[in-house]
């Protein structure tokens, strides 16, 4: 037997989360991503500093050579860790003798008038982004599909079902719609919430008296914004031009800052938000709302996949949905990893509002290390979700005839609501509810064993010359009865078909 050191291999496969292992979210948030997100805000701000002419633009690019992830060995770091609190104070060491021998000016430039929080909360924002790129694309993938089903299945009729019981006819196309209404809302959700995914950057309590202090030593502006010796001679709109970039990027601490935002492709905050954890909070509940969209098409899936029910199947695949012991068996895999993702994605959300309302003084104590991973987790989770979700819409493969067999198991019982509303009235004899009663007791007595159908009972309760034998068909005709089934599926289309495309 194997010892707990020959067993250690320093990574997460996923091996126990097949919802999301082997994805490409689950790389872009791996140890090594994360490690190269730290090395990409730390390189970011070396341009910056480079840019406002607080140092040599040269000593960039040797920092460069130095800040690619693979250099480092991410087990070592996360050991290191330990002693500091975060993965970053490790990883500014080895960096800095990465480039010590080299430039002992670049070394000392690395990381200057920031703090550990800023870094690791930006290189968060930044892994996030780029793990939300593909859980993006994945998500309009399955809600292109998920319209293309509402449309061609507009007419397809089923029985809806409300507390597990037939209820009313409705068409698989308005399920669909009403799937990718739950899908393209928490995807403009997300839209929104990582279009907003800010910068942190305030310095050891959030004050910036660091970067104060750089701008009040700052003497010259970069080699890079500065204007050429000619500039007078340009037009003036073009020295006005010149002047404003460098106004813009001289300015201090919060124009670089504002500067930095826009290099790592991140909002510019109105102030640090070190013990603001909302940012974090916001985005958990856009993911975990990604989860929920996911998980209740999963969950419908699962029912009508049953055999007895078998109105839906997943996609077909030779590799997928196996048993280990039974070879018959096809296994709606998708859906299962799928629901599994949207079950266990409330207690990482819980986790970032309870490290959130527990924040305390200019930088929480614990309260910030624990969000780390629950954020992580609800990415692997919206990704794997989205990926499988996609497949699942693409290639969900939709059994007409057990629809229509399965919207005839209750009869005309399923237009009761309909009968209740038209037929009522016909019977009425003046007194209050009488009509409304007698058809309940057609009702209830259609649903006894034995007992006459539903439709031979109002035939013989109501006069041929009240309700004539071609009213009373067109009355239990399931389609018939579809309220504002086609419009609100245009409309569900209409709202997201843009937002899908894009």
């Amino acid at each position: 037997m194997a010892d707990a050191g020959q067993l250690h291999d320093g990574g997460d496969f996923g091996l126990l989360s097949p919802a999301w292992a082997g994805t490409q979210v689950a790389a872009l948030t791996g140890d090594q991503a994360f490690l190269q997100a730290m090395l990409d805000v730390e390189l970011a701000w070396l341009r910056i500093q480079a840019r406002v002419g607080l140092v040599p633009a040269a000593l960039v690019e040797m920092v460069a050579r130095a800040a690619l992830a693979g250099n480092y060995d991410a087990a070592s770091l996360a050991e290191r860790a330990q002693q500091g609190g975060n993965p970053l104070i490790p990883l500014l060491a080895d960096l800095r003798a990465a480039v010590a021998g080299e430039s002992p000016e670049a070394a000392a430039a690395i990381h200057r008038g920031a703090t550990s929080q800023d870094v690791v909360d930006t290189a968060l924002m930044l892994m996030s982004q780029r793990a939300i790129d593909v859980i993006e694309t994945d998500l309009r993938n399955a809600a292109r599909a998920l319209a293309r089903m509402a449309s061609e299945h507009r007419r397809t009729l089923m029985a809806a079902r409300t507390l597990t019981q037939h209820s009313l006819p409705s068409t698989f196309g308005l399920k669909a719609a009403q799937w990718l209404a739950a899908v393209g809302e928490s995807g403009e959700k997300l839209d929104d919430v990582t279009a907003a995914l800010p910068l942190q950057w305030g310095g050891a309590a959030g004050t910036m008296a660091a970067l104060t202090a750089l701008a009040d030593q700052q003497t010259a502006p970069a080699d890079s914004c500065a204007a050429p010796a000619d500039a007078q001679a340009a037009p003036a709109d073009t020295r006005a031009a010149l002047a404003d970039k460098q106004e813009r990027v001289d300015g201090g601490p919060l124009t670089w800052t504002s500067a930095l935002a826009a290099e790592l492709g991140l909002a510019d905050p109105l102030a640090p938000w070190q013990t603001n954890r909302l940012p974090v909070t916001a985005l958990g509940h856009a993911l975990s709302d990604v989860l929920a969209a996911a998980g209740k098409i999963a969950n419908d899936v699962l029912l009508l996949s049953r055999p007895e029910i078998a109105e839906v199947s997943e996609p077909l695949s030779t590799s997928r949905g196996v048993s280990s012991a039974m070879p018959q068996k096809q296994n709606p895999v998708l859906s299962v990893l799928i629901r599994s993702a949207a079950l266990a994605a409330p207690g990482h959300l819980a986790q970032l509002q309870t490290a959130a309302g527990a924040a305390i003084d200019e930088r929480p104590d614990g309260s910030w290390h624990v969000e780390w991973q629950a954020l992580r987790q609800l990415l692997r989770l919206a990704g794997g979700a989205a990926a499988k979700l996609a497949e699942l819409a693409d290639g969900l493969r939709i059994h007409t005839a057990a629809l229509g067999t399965n919207l005839l198991l209750g009869g005309e019982l399923l237009l009761s609501e309909r009968i209740m509303l038209q037929v009522a009235p016909l019977l009425d004899d003046g007194t209050a509810g009488a009509g409304r009663k007698r058809i309940q007791a057609m009702v209830s007595s259609a649903l006894a064993d034995g007992a006459p159908a539903l439709i031979d009972l109002l035939r013989d309760a109501v006069p041929r010359d009240v309700l004539s034998d071609q009213d009373l068909a067109a009355l239990l005709n399931p389609s018939g009865y579809l309220g504002q089934n086609d419009t609100l599926i245009d409309r569900i289309d209409r709202r997201y078909s843009k937002w899908a495309q894009a």
